[in-house]
């Protein structure tokens, strides 16, 4: 019988003859997920043998990754901001460099009471779902296009408990009859990004494996990042905040819309790898604006 040594190792030369990048992770990841027993365990218990069954559904995970499949579409788990989401191949897999997203906003809402927050373009649900764990008070709404990817938001809000706040809502950005009449504290969203012609030279899992209308930018990446700050106000308490996370190299560009559509205090901030990740800007109090 296979020992859970023998079976990591088998893994981990199946992932490296593949050219998998962290084919060693990989392989500790998906026995971890297949046994339920940590890295702690099977280094005191290499020696411990497994059934048929989990070598072979082990090994079938490891051909899968193999083929460059993302490891989190095979366990379905990915954690973001310290919790663990369901996802599937109808969403974008979180990422960390969103963190930095959902953290500015938290700073901003300190203090609000009851804050509405409006997630635009919201795929697994991660960013809205994050904010009202972390703000107990918080309400919210998250907008798709994709039903597929509602679907899978809807759940995570289910599982991790924050269903009875949180509306999930099929909507061309603004374009559904719900948004008539709301008015939120922030709107935030992590819209696709990437100019359509720079899709063919990403890495394998993102191009094969992310849903394309996730990812996909137009022309310039700028699209939808126009599309909504032209919109955003009438859909914007007074003083409430605009925030997007945004490509390495689209911050200037991103921070000029807002400037040009009335947004103050715009800034643009750096993710913990140094780079552009968020682009903010704030609509002006009521006092304000009638001056």
């Amino acid at each position: 019988m296979e020992t859970l040594t023998g079976l990591l190792k088998k893994g981990q030369e199946i992932l490296v003859q593949a050219g998998i990048e962290e084919a060693g992770l990989d392989a500790r990841l998906l026995l971890e997920y297949i046994t339920g027993k940590s890295r702690a365990y099977y280094l005191a218990h290499g020696e411990e043998c497994v059934t048929k069954e989990t070598a072979d559904r082990y090994l079938e995970l490891v051909t899968g990754r193999s083929q460059h499949i993302p490891l989190q579409h095979l366990t379905h788990q990915a954690f973001f901001m310290g919790y663990e989401f369901y996802v599937n191949e109808e969403v974008l897999i979180p990422r960390q460099d969103t963190e930095t997203l959902v953290e500015e906003a938290l700073r901003l809402l300190k203090g609000r009471q009851k804050p509405r927050v409006l997630d635009m373009c919201t795929g697994s649900g991660c960013i809205l779902t994050s904010i009202l764990l972390e703000v107990p008070d918080a309400s919210g709404t998250g907008a798709d296009l994709s039903e597929k990817a509602l679907k899978v938001a809807a759940c995570n809000a289910r599982r991790l408990q924050t269903a009875d706040r949180a509306e999930f809502v099929k909507s061309d950005l603004f374009s559904s009859e719900y948004f008539s009449g709301s008015v939120y504290d922030v709107l935030i969203s992590n819209p696709p990004y990437i100019p359509t012609e720079e899709i063919e030279g990403l890495m394998e899992e993102v191009r094969l494996h992310d849903p394309r209308m996730a990812l996909d930018g137009k022309a310039d990446g700028l699209y939808f990042y126009r599309a909504i700050t032209k919109q955003a106000m009438d859909y914007m308490l007074p003083g409430g905040w605009l925030l997007y996370e945004i490509g390495w190299d689209q911050g200037k560009a991103v921070k000029e819309l807002l400037d040009k559509e009335g947004f103050i205090n715009t800034e643009i901030k750096k993710d913990l790898c140094g780079l552009d990740r968020v682009v903010l800007g704030q609509k002006s109090l009521q006092e304000e604006q009638n001056v």
